[in-house]
């Protein structure tokens, strides 16, 4: 059983809340456009850290973290890319990939807007957890929690942070 913080579009904004709100976590990862290493750094030095870029993230950035992050945990394959889309609507540069081989679950930032839902045709579950920073037109910074154990996902939280 793993316990997942996850975040996305931090744009290099540090908030202390982002350690309170992972205590519990396991892993920590960010869905890109974080903005600065400074802000990957700390995260990485509190938990285990698994990160991608998005399209603001300059070269400093795209020389630690991967555009798409494919890997297996607790018997779920995973997929995170920034820029991905949603359930009906994946955005051209995934799209294929996805539908040849799709994993269980498939995380995306780039919208700045919470988006949980389950794709029934491709059977995989997709989130993008909404913005932490504050650059941006949200108004409310978000970070999601959730476990994954022998494959399957549970316990989501959506944890909306103050200010």
């Amino acid at each position: 059983m793993k316990r997942i913080g996850l975040l996305s579009d931090t744009h290099g904004y540090w908030d202390d809340k982002y350690l309170e709100y992972f205590e519990n976590c396991d892993e920590i990862w960010h869905a890109g456009d974080i903005g600065s290493l400074e802000v990957a750094n700390r995260l990485a030095a509190f938990r285990s850290f698994r990160a991608v870029y998005g399209n603001i993230d300059g070269q400093e950035i795209r020389r630690v973290f991967p555009q798409v992050n494919r890997f297996t945990l607790e018997g779920a394959e995973i997929l995170i890319k920034h820029i991905g889309g949603y359930p009906g609507k994946y955005d051209p540069s995934i799209q294929s990939s996805l539908m040849v081989c799709p994993p269980q679950l498939f995380i995306s930032g780039h919208s700045h807007i919470l988006k949980v839902k389950y794709d029934k045709t491709l059977r995989m579950l997709h989130i993008n957890p909404g913005a932490a920073g504050v650059y941006g037109f949200h108004k409310v910074r978000k970070l999601v929690r959730f476990t994954i154990e022998n494959g399957e996902f549970k316990d989501l939280e959506v944890v909306e942070l103050a200010g």
